[in-house]
């Protein structure tokens, strides 16, 4: 009884978060599917063919991969693709050949999923405002406008946080799936010779009677699934047992029920029906359906906004992106973050976005290109996780997986006749986001190279002491690598010639788990009056110095007080010339995000007053 009650706010919470995009699709992708297929009212064969590559793409790529295989590769309860890296990562290590691999994968897919969370807010909300039209000729032209308005008072209102807000998704969301099942089922009890579309045949003969138009199809009801990584990244939100629930007697039934109860009217229907959703209830509860539709898809939009962030803050912690402000919006719910960079840099997307393609069905020619990429790279990274976390034999992974991968392959294909009317877009900023995050990491990596070659070990401490002024206090140092003498402590025996009477040698280190659970630091006294502390984070963790020194007083460091100076070491980097315009490109580049980047001492929470930054000088 206990465990229902628990059960029940995380099942009504899922629908809001985990399924609030997939949960908007029929808006439009039933719609965008029969007009690829070339299909309108009673022609038979279209609607049934278009309805049985829906049911059956939901039951495999969704239902069988996500729900039942994918939810499984969870790391410490989180999943995401970035997720399945870190698992790979704690199997084979970091620094093997096929550990880069997984980072480029990895990353590559990170790159992809940012687009389709810059699309389904349009497409989402587009598709919801154009019922207005039928309510009226002279409506049409305020659909944009009304778009726009709802789009950007949603990015306005990110800096305050969703917490009271998101106790709404739920509700809201559960009255969605009943309403669109309730049309559905409403439409289908006039025609139930529309349940035949569930025999695979009729999707097989429409693909191989149009030949020619067969991956365009696919890539329209490709339409119907593109929630479903957003759903396996959202999962740690709830939890496995929930999402799995909600899908199985909620979502998947309500949203089989409208999809076919969109056939079952076209059917019967006998003029032309331009917005088969729509159609489905009477005409004078068209506006509050509209006011639902409109709710809905916000709540779509927010759960990709909030998976954004999500997803900034783990690229963040495993050293993809620069430091960015991360603002924490409850004190209560971890995971309600607010990103500015992030959702200044979506605002505009979103805006640009609605404003080039102006209506859905030129946005769905875009839609899809991009998260169709991520699905084929999780498969694939998926696979890695059940051969070295599962200990699946080599036959079984290649028989399942190989089986989605295939799939995963057409819908690729069939979303490649999307680039040249509108996919470009998508594939073009994930080609500019991969390049930002390896340019990143390769940078990173260079300057942790040049750092280690100058670091002086704790070894020579003692002897860097011995001829410097001790003043009371005591001054915590952050450093990268533990073993070695920060960088600002150098700096500061080098210029000052002074130190504190204790010296506290802080390392924050990121985890390959989503939160770390294990004793929070360790407290180490190399010397005298000398401390070393190694602090864990995990990396959906934002690492807190304060936090990391309050567990330390816990752990034998005693007798360092509240009142504390904070050194900082800031690397001004500086790119030289390359004969590569790449090469050269990549560097400039890296030694400007890394002098805009936020500071650490933001970052990584330390009090306003008493920090002081020492700057070293590093040419990459």
């Amino acid at each position: 009884m206990q465990d229902n009650k628990r059960l029940a706010p995380t099942l009504i919470g899922a629908l809001g978060i985990v399924y609030g995009d997939i949960g908007t699709s029929p808006l439009y992708a039933f719609k965008e599917s029969l007009n690829a297929a070339g299909g309108g009212a009673g022609q038979v064969a279209e609607i049934l063919g278009v309805l049985s590559l829906i049911f059956w793409s939901l039951a495999v790529l969704v239902s069988l991969k996500y729900v039942v295989l994918l939810l499984r590769a969870d790391n410490a309860g989180e999943g995401g693709i970035l997720s399945l890296v870190a698992l790979i990562q704690q199997k084979i290590g970091q620094t093997g050949p096929w550990a880069k691999r997984a980072v480029a994968v990895g990353v590559l897919g990170t790159a992809l999923f940012f687009c389709d969370a810059l699309i389904t807010p349009a497409i989402s909300v587009l598709s919801a405002v154009e019922g207005m039209e039928l309510l009226g000729e002279g409506l049409q032209r305020y659909v944009l406008p009304i778009t726009i308005g709802i789009i950007f008072g949603l990015f306005a209102i990110q800096r305050r946080g969703i917490e009271k807000v998101g106790r709404m998704f739920g509700p809201i969301m559960l009255v969605w799936f009943a309403v669109i099942g309730l049309l559905g089922l409403r439409a289908l009890i006039a025609a139930p010779q529309v349940l035949a579309a569930v025999h695979p045949g009729y999707g097989i003969a429409l693909l191989s009677t149009h030949p020619l138009l067969a991956l365009t199809i696919l890539g329209s009801v490709f339409l119907a699934v593109t929630g479903g990584e957003a759903l396996y990244a959202d999962m740690g939100h709830f939890g496995r047992k929930s999402v799995r629930i909600a899908w199985f007697t909620i979502v998947w039934p309500g949203l089989l029920l409208n999809y076919f109860g969109q056939g079952a009217l076209l059917l019967h229907a006998s003029g032309q029906v331009s917005q088969p959703f729509f159609a489905l209830i009477p005409a004078g509860l068209l506006p509050a359906l509209i006011v639902l539709a409109t709710a809905a898809t916000i709540i779509a939009s927010q759960a990709t906004i909030s998976g954004a962030f999500s997803v900034a803050r783990q690229a963040v912690q495993l050293d993809l992106l620069p430091r960015l402000q991360i603002l924490q919006t409850s004190a209560r719910a971890h995971g309600q973050i607010y990103i500015p960079a992030v959702n200044i840099f979506m605002l505009i997307a979103v805006l640009l976005i609605v404003v080039t393609f102006r209506s859905s069905s030129a946005l769905s020619a875009a839609y899809g290109a991009s998260v169709v990429g991520t699905m084929l790279l999780t498969t694939a990274l998926g696979a890695v996780v059940a051969v070295t976390q599962w200990k699946w034999p080599l036959w079984r992974v290649a028989m399942i997986f190989g089986a989605f991968l295939l799939v995963d392959l057409a819908f690729v294909a069939a979303n490649a006749t999307k680039i040249p009317h509108g996919g470009w877009m998508p594939l073009s900023i994930a080609a500019v986001m991969y390049f930002i995050f390896t340019t990143w990491r390769d940078g990173r990596t260079a300057l942790r190279m040049e750092l280690g070659r100058r670091a002086v070990k704790l070894d020579a401490l003692p002897q860097l002491l011995a001829s410097a002024t001790r003043v009371p206090g005591t001054a915590v140092f952050l450093v990268s690598n533990a073993g070695f003498v920060p960088t600002a402590l150098l700096r500061n025996l080098e210029h000052n010639r002074v130190c504190h009477e204790r010296i506290v040698m802080l390392n924050l280190e990121i985890t390959r788990t989503p939160r770390y659970t294990g004793p929070r630091a360790w407290v180490e006294m190399p010397l005298p009056k000398v401390y070393a502390v190694r602090a864990r984070f995990g990396f959906m963790e934002t690492p807190d110095v304060m936090e990391a020194l309050r567990s330390a007083r816990q752990r034998g460091l005693k007798e360092v007080d509240e009142e504390v100076s904070f050194f900082l070491g800031w690397h001004l980097v500086r790119a030289r010339a390359r004969d590569s315009f790449l090469a050269d490109l990549k560097f400039r580049l890296f030694a400007y995000m890394q002098r805009r980047s936020a500071q650490a001492a933001e970052f990584f929470r330390m009090p306003t007053h008493g920090v002081m930054v020492l700057a070293t000088d590093i040419e990459l």
